[in-house]
């Protein structure tokens, strides 16, 4: 990739973060475990703890690789290896953060992947609201996920033929 392409990704990444985090911050600043539970269930209540928690986890992940973005785009001298494990660390943080989510309160079914249906499952039937904010990160994750796939795994193998430490 040349210096060219790899700045205009890291424009494109922020950007997509950008949203992912407002409709991240939306959704965490309205709705509490309280709010989400709209019955008495155990099972419910642990699914919701586990998806507020996997929720605040990503948002994190994407605010630090959103500002790291920030800082290498801001750069006098653009910083290409600075920006490149930066852009790694959102394939393995960020992407892989939405589609395997800790407390497995959805997965992504492959099978749906090319049908135009969702391809997210969820383990018990989330309110609207929770749903909607899965599906929209969805698509922002599944565009992100095209855009990096270089950084799943040829990044590190060109790094280590390089004779680099990663």
């Amino acid at each position: 990739m040349t210096t060219g392409q790899v700045k205009n990704l890291c424009e494109t990444t922020r950007t997509k973060l950008k949203v992912a985090i407002a409709k991240m911050e939306l959704f965490l600043n309205h709705y509490s475990l309280p709010q989400l539970l709209t019955e008495n269930d155990p099972a419910m209540d642990e699914f919701y703890r586990g998806y507020l928690s996997d929720t605040r986890h990503l948002l994190v992940f994407c605010e630090v690789s959103y500002e790291k973005l920030g800082v290498s785009l801001r750069r006098p001298n653009f910083n290409e290896d600075f920006a490149e494990r930066t852009l790694y660390d959102i394939y393995h943080n960020c992407v892989n953060g939405f589609f395997y989510p800790q407390n497995e309160c959805y997965s992504e079914d492959g099978r749906y992947a090319y049908t135009g249906q969702d391809a997210i499952r969820f383990r018990k039937k989330p309110t609207r609201e929770a749903r909607n904010l899965t599906i929209e990160l969805s698509k922002i994750f599944e565009e992100l996920r095209e855009d990096l796939s270089y950084y799943e795994t040829d990044y590190i193998t060109q790094k280590r033929m390089q004779g680099d430490r990663v």
